[in-house]
């Protein structure tokens, strides 16, 4: 059921939006010429009022770029090297040059994630993300994906009983392990970014019609 509703999910914002959406190779050049193969993702940058939104999110940004054909350097490993180099905090890149840090990492680009938003709402029994990515090139400094996910989890339960509905919700939603709904918009933010020289389908995805940068979803548990 649950791969269901994801399929659904993704499946209505393309056919909703797919006559005026452009191709990867036109959304998403940049990447396509530089083909970039390992990444260096950057602790996010923690704009919400959740302070354990930074560390609940960072080791979950793995898996999506792995399955999707690239390699990246592992969360814990590299904080520990930005740490001890005093560069734990990404903001303070986010204008700056990545050549000297892929130089050092001995990486093709740097991610940027920026979470704008992470609330839980035990009343309504609802998380909520928006989290912007942004894959910058450690080369040329080119952005070669930018995207914008706001996804909501919701944990509600329908037993017939109102008290009883309210009750659950915010034990369910309490127990709900927050990394959840981080790694969901992850699946549908990064599931757009073009495939890399690991995957089968490197080089054979150009013509296929790019998502909307910013888009919002709701999946429930």
């Amino acid at each position: 059921m649950k791969k269901l509703l994801y399929i659904f999910i993704v499946v209505l914002v393309a056919t909703s939006c797919a006559p005026t959406l452009p191709t990867k190779m036109a959304t998403y050049k940049n990447l396509y010429e530089e083909k970039p193969l390992s990444i260096l993702a950057l602790p996010p940058i923690n704009r919400s009022t959740k302070v354990e939104a930074k560390e609940l999110f960072y080791s979950s940004l793995a898996v999506p770029f792995t399955l999707k054909g690239y390699y990246v350097m592992p969360p814990l490993l590299a904080m520990e090297i930005l740490k001890e180099e005093s560069a734990y905090d990404a903001e303070m890149f986010l204008n700056s040059s990545m050549i000297q840090v892929g130089e050092l990492f001995g990486v093709d680009a740097v991610l940027f994630t920026t979470i704008h938003e992470w609330t839980k709402t035990a009343i309504a029994s609802q998380i909520r993300v928006k989290i912007e990515y942004m894959l910058k090139s450690a080369k040329t400094d080119q952005i070669l994906f930018n995207r914008i996910g706001d996804v909501t989890l919701s944990t509600s339960m329908n037993t017939g009983n109102v008290f009883a509905d309210l009750i659950g919700g915010m034990v369910s939603t309490a127990l709900t392990q927050e990394i959840v709904v981080g790694r969901n918009c992850n699946i549908y933010t990064l599931g757009d970014i073009p495939a890399g020289k690991y995957s089968p389908n490197f080089g054979q995805d150009g013509q296929e019609p790019a998502q909307p940068k910013e888009f919002k979803a709701t999946v429930s548990r």
